[in-house]
Parts: C-alpha cells; structure tokens; sequence
C-alpha cells in the first residue's frame, strides 16, 4: 500500500494526512497525538474515525497542520483522516457519512465592517 495523503478544513485551520500501513501511531507536527492535542475531547475527536471504521492498530497517520485554534485543527485532522479512511475502503463511507464526520463544516468568522465596532456590533446611536 502507497501513503495516501488527504486534506481536511475547519475555519482557518488546515490539515494534511499521510496514512500507511503500520502500528497505529499518530504524529501531529512531529510530536505524538497526546502531546499536541492535550485535552480528551480532541483526542476523541481525532480518533473519531478511526474507531468507528475500527482501524486503530492497522496505521500510522502523520498529520502537518497549521492556522486557526486547536479545537479547529482537531476538526480538520478529522475530516481529513475520515477522507482517508473512505479511500482506503469505500465501504467506511456508510459508517462515517450518517455521523457527518465527511462533511466540510462552512462556518466561517464573518469579517468587521468599517464604520462599526465589530461583525454586526454598531457604534452607540445618539439621537441628539
């Protein structure tokens, strides 16, 4: 088996997923899994897909990721990770697609506008 290399977004956050054959171990930014990702919640988030499709021990994934905070990081190494778990057997898609861990969340920070405070954030109105 060839590394197969998916890409995954969330907000300003971009990850890049290199999957082969191996041992289960999961690098993020040259560090392990635990070390980058320090809270359980996006330890599970990124583990998400790989125990749904139970391919815990079957592959080493190597994640590079940059941009946005770490809660969206976690969001896109998982999406990208689901990608790569629907390319190496297409059957996993039935399993992740229910969950909606394959689909790419839009949301976005909507930008400041010029004469306001913030987004949608108005400057107090005077009337006199």
């Amino acid at each position: 088996m060839e590394v197969i290399h998916k890409i995954g977004r969330r907000k300003t956050a971009v990850a890049r997923v290199y999957v082969k054959e191996g041992s289960g171990s999961i690098t993020v930014n040259k560090k392990e899994l635990n070390a980058y990702f320090t809270t359980a919640t996006l330890q599970y988030k990124v583990n998400q897909p790989i125990t749904m499709t139970s391919n815990e021990d079957r592959f080493d994934i190597n994640v590079n990721v940059y941009g946005g905070g770490i809660t969206g990081q976690a969001e896109a190494v998982r999406l990208a990770i689901s990608r790569a778990m629907c390319e190496l057997d297409e059957e996993n898609r039935g399993i992740l697609k229910p969950e909606g861990l394959l689909t790419r969340d839009p949301r976005m920070v909507e930008r400041k506008k010029f004469g306001q405070k913030k987004a949608r954030k108005k400057f107090q109105f005077s009337k006199r």
